[in-house]
């Protein structure tokens, strides 16, 4: 049974504005130098292309059940990753700052020893550190209601 569950997307929107800006600036060039044969030059277009719809594709899903907590970022992780409540010593939500702490959003590994992230948006998230000694933050915009459902 799922205790809790949030669908994340990127929402920032300086980073759509960058990205429609890019791709709207790649259109134009398009429209005045189509590229020819040129390998390289159509690979470029076409990753520049697809880079809006990559983006407004990929989401963070998390489910807090009573085995544990399941994490999946599409499209990177194929499968949840599951993380099972005996493995984790602590789970709690904290305020982060994701430049200073992970260099960003997405998949990261923090700085001075802080694990891995997974975010797309906000500061807020749920810091676990594993018995092994290990730490994972997991990205939230549902503070309160993700620490309600910690089986801890």
């Amino acid at each position: 049974m799922t205790e809790f569950k949030e669908n994340q997307r990127f929402t920032q929107w300086w980073l759509w504005l960058i990205l429609f800006g890019s791709w709207i600036t790649l259109i134009y060039a398009i429209a005045q130098d189509p590229p020819q044969s040129n390998l390289g030059s159509i690979v470029s277009y076409a990753i520049g292309m697809l880079l809006p719809i990559f983006f407004w594709q990929m989401r963070l899903i998390t489910r807090l059940t009573d085995e544990g907590i399941y994490v999946r970022f599409i499209p990177f992780h194929l499968k949840e990753q599951f993380y099972p409540w005996d493995s984790i010593e602590t789970a709690q939500v904290r305020t982060y700052s994701p430049l200073k702490e992970y260099g960003g959003w997405g998949i990261k590994y923090g700085f001075n020893g802080q694990g891995k992230v997974y975010n797309v948006a906000g500061n807020q998230g749920l810091q676990l550190v594993f018995k092994s000694g290990e730490k994972l933050l997991i990205g939230t915009q549902k503070p309160e209601e993700i620490q309600a459902a910690v089986r801890l």
